[in-house]
């Protein structure tokens, strides 16, 4: 999919920073549980042109209610370019939504929304509530054009490792201060 849009980003100017508005959809699934009876989940995540809201706006789709939050923003960074790449060239890219449901709130609300395995990662290695839904299409391509634009991977240098044998250095038994025919 990258090796696709390598011509076209080529001709093609993207800022270093974009801010992508995204919608971002819960639901409740039920669970079988002596606790409780669902858990919320992050549906799906689609581009948008909504302005951020406060409110959510409940919807039926397939019989199924969902609860969609519009506009929330989702921002691109040069600095993210190996979790942009390591997402896209996984089986299956996804979108990572970190959310949280405060005390007093009846749906939960995404906080941060990225494309980005890192910053994923280190959202979950702090702690926070993080799932994953499919990366639409469209933004797969869009995504793709400004990683090729933006990434270059590291080259890796072969590290020239220190030889501890080398100039008689001491071998494990002399480090003791035995020599060789002194063991006994």
């Amino acid at each position: 999919m990258i090796a696709e849009h390598e011509q076209r980003s080529e001709t093609t100017t993207i800022p270093a920073k974009v801010n992508w508005s995204v919608d971002v959809s819960f639901r409740k699934r039920a669970v079988q549980s002596r606790w409780v009876d669902f858990q919320w989940e992050p549906a799906f995540v689609q581009l948008s042109e909504n302005e951020p809201s406060d409110a959510s706006v409940e919807m039926i789709e397939n019989g199924e209610t969902l609860w969609l939050w519009l506009g929330s923003p989702m921002d691109l960074h040069p600095s993210e370019g190996e979790g942009y790449w390591l997402n896209l060239t996984s089986d299956a890219p996804c979108v990572f939504v970190m959310w949280r449901l405060e005390e007093g709130d009846e749906i939960p609300r995404p906080v941060v929304v990225t494309v980005s395995y890192n910053e994923a990662g280190r959202m979950l290695d702090a702690g926070d509530r993080v799932d994953r839904v499919p990366m639409p299409e469209v933004m797969q391509s869009a995504l793709a054009e400004y990683t090729m634009q933006h990434y270059k991977p590291e080259v890796r240098k072969k590290v020239k490792r220190n030889d501890p044998f080398k100039n008689g250095a001491s071998r494990q038994g002399d480090k003791a201060g035995l020599r060789e025919g002194e063991r006994g």
